[in-house]
């Protein structure tokens, strides 16, 4: 264990209702659908879709998908969190304290608590648990914690770590999470990571020239994968892959969780779980790397939802590889990440 006076740290994932009401679901699904790094729509549009038309039709079903995963002590998302920190604070003898996008608890709890366990704290490591830069998860999640860090005009320094999507710690930690899995029988392994509208791409692009412009632009290199959602998702699966020396033809890519009727980036998942037995793929394994903590989207969406759809279109096995959660490996990569901002 590594102590370093003055020092705390914050883990920063998604978030999530605080029980699975339907009241409670719709004020999460408002705050987070409200995002403009979300829906970025003119505000008034977008509090009348939001508030008009998706939260009350969406609300029921979602506390229906909630009630199906909620575990015994909570939401699956913050209980990882959660075993996360603790996992961490045995690796570094510093205050760790966790905070969510939305919901609870906050940027500022969390910085409050670190302070109460330390109030000479001089500076503040931010982790973002989103391996990929996208404008709706780590940008949103790294403005709003620096939102509330100049609101509060706390005195410590806020440090952020980076993206960390090809950093060779955390493909080794991704890679050995998946490895069991890989011992069974399977067909095809299926990398599917949350999707984001095509415009998000575009609009993220800082060159305004390349990001879905120009031929193979995931491939062609340029200064807009800094912030390119879709290449690097690629990336990492690209280099998971090889580390697991799983061959070409054998693994691809997809994305989940489509809102609204705009063209998102593709493929889309849902389409794959039909498409993918119908091209003689039987046994299927499904990683999901956008996400570190296993939650709605892996645990609903995938494993239940996405099961189904696969088997009902002629699969004969499913398996959902869960997420890094609280894998030796991983954890002690966040403390690496940690050591090195120290």
């Amino acid at each position: 264990m590594e102590a370093k006076a003055d020092i705390g740290i914050v883990l920063m994932n998604l978030g999530s209702p605080d029980s699975t009401s339907v009241p409670d679901v719709k004020r999460y699904l408002n705050e987070f659908l409200m995002d403009g790094r979300v829906i970025d729509y003119p505000y008034l549009f977008r509090k009348i879709l939001v508030g008009w038309i998706i939260v009350p039709n969406r609300a029921p079903k979602s506390a229906e998908a909630y009630q199906s995963i909620w575990w015994p002590e909570g939401s699956p998302l913050i209980e990882l969190t959660k075993q996360l920190q603790t996992a961490l604070k045995q690796r570094i003898d510093v205050p760790v304290e966790i905070a969510m996008r939305y919901g609870n608890p906050t940027p500022t709890a969390a910085y409050d608590n670190l302070l109460k366990a330390n109030p000479h704290i001089k500076e503040v490591i931010l982790l973002p648990l989103y391996p990929h830069y996208a404008m709706s998860s780590y940008e949103t999640a790294v403005e709003y914690a620096k939102y509330w860090h100049v609101k509060n005009k706390y005195d410590f320094k806020l440090s952020i770590i980076d993206p960390y999507y090809k950093d060779p710690a955390y493909i080794d930690a991704l890679a050995e999470s998946m490895r069991p899995y890989l011992e069974s029988d399977y067909d095809y392994l299926l990398f599917s990571y949350h999707g984001v509208p095509e415009r998000h791409i575009r609009k993220g692009d800082i060159t305004k020239k390349h990001c879905m412009q120009v031929q193979n632009c995931c491939n062609v290199v340029s200064v807009a994968h800094t912030r390119c959602y879709k290449h690097q998702v690629t990336v990492t699966s690209e280099l998971v892959a090889k580390k697991l020396n799983i061959p070409t033809g054998k693994w691809g890519i997809s994305f989940q969780s489509r809102l609204g009727r705009e063209e998102w980036i593709k493929p889309y998942t849902a389409e794959q779980f039909e498409r993918l037995p119908k091209q003689g793929v039987k046994k299927l394994l499904v990683a999901c790397p956008a996400f570190v903590s296993d939650c709605l989207e892996t645990l609903e969406e995938i494993a239940v939802e996405g099961k189904h759809q696969f088997m009902e279109s002629g699969g004969e096995a499913f398996t959902m590889i869960p997420c890094v959660n609280v894998h030796p490996q991983w954890v002690d990569t966040v403390a690496q990440f940690c050591r090195e901002r120290m």
